[in-house]
């Protein structure tokens, strides 16, 4: 298979950085500042650790993803369908968005302490934000026609949200699903930093506390290969769920 100049340069930018980064390394010659080579020494040493506090992590992301769908996405459609009711909520919503989550932390230690719940909650509201917003603003721009042929139709408010809302939003929604998914991960790490006795988060913290650099890079570089898996992982569910709005867009 031919390689495309594209190619070459996405492989290249990435290895001149490592060897640059490696020189320096070698020049500074210091603990404090591991080149390439002793990153990879620690990845081979701590690669069983890593992968036990990241499941830890990615079973938090992934319960509190599923809390904030399973509420957040119902909840979307009914506010873009009862339009007066949504008009309402958008203040609010447009406030909570500009909320960052760790600064929910002391509310939800308030109401649901520092245990595993807690973490959850938490991953659960950063999920939600992009959900909500997403599926809101999908089910609020749907096509009057399709009003209409629900109308002629004659269904209830009930079907037209399943069988007309839900399906119209599934683009929209997938992407909010994407970016919460991210915001998941991100915030479940960051969360375990201040409230957690286990998962990557508190890798990473430890790792500073006594000064082991080329650990906590090693934690980073599996955080980010996860990451590239997980966003391949659902771009390519998106892809076979909404074949159709795909194949469209590519006619």
């Amino acid at each position: 298979m031919k390689l495309r100049r594209e190619d070459v340069l996405g492989l290249l930018v990435p290895g001149t950085i490592l060897v640059l980064w490696q020189i320096a390394a070698i020049a500074k010659h210091s603990k404090l500042f591991p080149g390439p080579y002793e990153v990879a020494l620690a990845i081979g040493s701590n690669a069983g650790t890593i992968m036990g506090e990241l499941g830890f992590t990615l079973l938090r992301a992934a319960s509190g993803f599923a809390l904030a769908a399973a509420i957040m996405i119902p909840l979307g459609i009914f506010l873009g369908r009862f339009r007066k009711i949504g008009r309402v909520f958008e203040p609010i919503m447009d406030m909570v968005a500009t909320l960052p989550p760790p600064a929910i932390i002391p509310l939800v230690m308030l109401f649901a302490g520092t245990g595993n719940w807690a973490k959850i909650v938490i991953v659960a509201y950063a999920a939600s934000v992009p959900l909500l917003m997403n599926t809101y603003e999908a089910s609020h721009s749907i096509h009057p026609m399709l009003s209409r042929v629900a109308k002629s139709l004659q269904l209830s408010r009930l079907e037209t949200m399943r069988y007309i809302d839900l399906p119209s939003s599934l683009p929209m929604i997938a992407t909010g699903a994407r970016l919460a998914i991210a915001s998941s991960l991100l915030v479940s790490i960051t969360s375990e930093m201040l409230l957690a006795t286990d998962g990557i988060g508190v890798y990473l913290q430890r790792s500073q506390e006594y000064f082991k650099i080329d650990a906590g890079l090693a934690g980073i570089a599996f955080i980010s290969l996860v990451g590239i898996i997980v966003n391949a992982g659902v771009l390519r569910l998106e892809q076979a769920w909404l074949f159709w709005h795909y194949r469209k867009h590519s006619d």
